[in-house]
């Protein structure tokens, strides 16, 4: 299934923070919001990083609790892997897997953000695959092809 499809499922919305914001707004956000990432943005649409719940986990277990009052953009992940609306959920999911990351942000071709695909959206919509292809083997088997 292509991202496009996966995005108008689940909707374009996606939760942004600004670099200047603390760590300690981002870790309220995203306990508030229920998610485990943010895309760093200044204006909304432009990708300048991403930070999860595990970059301040490390950040807290190497420097210490100091980390809260500083800025996202010291421990945000600059290097963002982002995908086309084009691609596949199983393009993702072998991206997701060698890169050992759990969100992608989708951009279109100018480079603005329309989306983000999380590991959750990706498994959500395998297994909505997977549930088709069962329920058209069982016609075959049983109606007949």
């Amino acid at each position: 299934m292509k991202l496009e499809i996966v995005l108008q499922n689940k909707g374009g919305d996606v939760e942004t923070i600004r670099p200047d914001d603390s760590v300690a707004h981002l870790v309220q956000r995203l306990s508030a919001l229920r998610i485990g990432a943010l895309v760093v943005s200044t204006d909304g649409s432009a990708v300048e990083g991403i930070v999860s719940e595990r970059d301040v986990v490390r950040r807290l277990a190497s420097d210490g609790p100091k980390i809260l009052d500083g800025p996202v953009s010291e421990i945000m992940t600059t290097s963002v892997t982002c995908a086309p609306p084009n691609a596949t959920t199983s393009d993702l999911m072998g991206l997701m897997t060698q890169s050992r990351i759990r969100h992608v942000p989708v951009l279109d071709d100018n480079e603005t953000m329309i989306g983000i695909v999380s590991i959750g959206d990706v498994v959500k919509s395998r297994m909505g695959e997977l549930e088709l292809d069962r329920e058209a083997l069982i016609n075959y088997v049983t109606i007949g092809g």
